[in-house]
């Protein structure tokens, strides 16, 4: 497989964020990808107002979905991104879409909101509540993950164990003390601990830190963003899994079954 990662900083303006969208599920495209991994939260951000990612929440026949259908509906790119959908008055779900051949072809609501260091998702945001399932991307077997799940191992496992090659986290990881290093660590974590690729793109931008990364199923970075917009292409390797999972067999010598994940 082919992957791709758009890096940006998504700005106040849902159209201007829209055909940023665009611009790179086209260049990716014409790069030959087969899947195309956007940031968390693209409808809109601003630094002066924290609710506006739920402000502007659309529905899914809204204008910003139905532009990158168009634009999907034109090439065998899978696009994967995520947008607050509308669940009641001021309140929407962080919901992950997958986007093929024109078709929403997966959907996933955010399970993990992020309640920690200051900041309160759950405050506008309602949690999803179901593990999605693995859809294929140019014959391997993927994933779905948002952002803060990478640091619940418990979902990542679920993956790999329902037989996931590779895992895939649009994110907005905010910046702060060790912030950096805590991405850095737990997408080399999450790699070791499911033998699967991780294909994280994360937000940059002055409240994030961007830094998105392709790292293999033995922790090892192999291509890498900093802080600013950026495109990034890696190959990713059935083959490669299959190795490592015959010299690193844990998913075969667990004793113990993962919690559920309600």
């Amino acid at each position: 497989m082919r992957a791709a990662i758009g890096q940006f900083a998504v700005t106040p303006d849902t159209r201007t964020n829209a055909q940023t969208c665009i611009r790179l599920m086209a260049q990716a495209a014409a790069g030959q990808a087969d899947m195309l991994v956007l940031p968390e939260a693209l409808l809109a951000r601003d630094d002066s107002d924290p609710d506006l990612s739920v402000k502007s929440a659309q529905y899914e026949d809204g204008d910003f979905l139905r532009r990158l259908l168009r634009e999907s509906a034109g090439n065998t790119l899978t696009t994967i991104l995520t947008l607050h959908v509308p669940t009641s008055d001021g309140r929407a779900t962080n919901t992950l879409f997958a986007l093929r051949g024109g078709q929403i072809i997966a959907r996933y609501q955010k399970l993990h909101l992020y309640d920690a260091f200051s900041i309160q998702e759950s405050r506008r945001v309602d949690a999803g509540h179901s593990i999605p399932p693995l859809i294929n991307v140019a014959g391997m077997r993927v994933g779905l993950m948002t952002c803060y799940d990478l640091r619940f191992p418990e979902l990542a496992l679920a993956h790999a164990l329902r037989g996931a090659e590779v895992l895939v986290l649009p994110a907005a990881w905010v910046r702060g003390p060790l912030k950096e290093h805590h991405w850095q660590t737990l997408l080399a974590a999450r790699a070791l601990d499911t033998t699967c690729w991780i294909v994280a793109s994360g937000e940059c931008g002055t409240r994030n830190i961007g830094q998105s990364r392709v790292v293999d199923p033995l922790g090892v970075t192999v291509a890498a963003a900093a802080e600013e917009p950026a495109l990034l292409f890696a190959e990713l390797s059935a083959l490669r899994v299959a190795e490592v999972r015959e010299r690193l067999p844990v998913l075969a010598n667990r004793r113990f079954a993962p919690p559920q994940l309600s």
